[in-house]
């Protein structure tokens, strides 16, 4: 069974999204609600903590790329910080590494 936490933390303009364990097909639409909701209060900085993020598959990447092109539409900017292993590997193949500040 897939299992994933994650956190927000809001520090002044700035927010960090701190996701662990896997983001995949089961728990990417409980992260896409957390999504709505930052992109809903017009967040203009998120951070993604990646760090304890140990595998992503396809649909974790769809809910990451839709926060980035919402965030940014609304004149934000989304960077992620702790990429490795399983996570990065599968950002470089997408050369999603190219679009984020990683």
């Amino acid at each position: 069974m897939a299992e994933m936490k994650y956190n927000v933390e809001h520090t002044g303009d700035e927010t960090i999204l701190t996701i662990e364990g896997t983001l995949d097909v089961m728990t990417a639409p409980e992260l896409r609600t957390v999504v709505d909701q930052l992109v809903n209060e017009r967040r203009q900085s998120v951070t993604l903590e990646l760090s304890s993020l140990r595998l992503i598959d396809s649909s974790g990447v769809g809910v990451i790329v839709s926060l980035f092109k919402r965030i940014r539409a609304n004149g934000g900017q989304v960077k992620i910080v702790g990429l490795r292993d399983q996570p990065r590997a599968i950002f470089r193949l997408l050369r999603l590494d190219r679009v984020f500040p990683v």
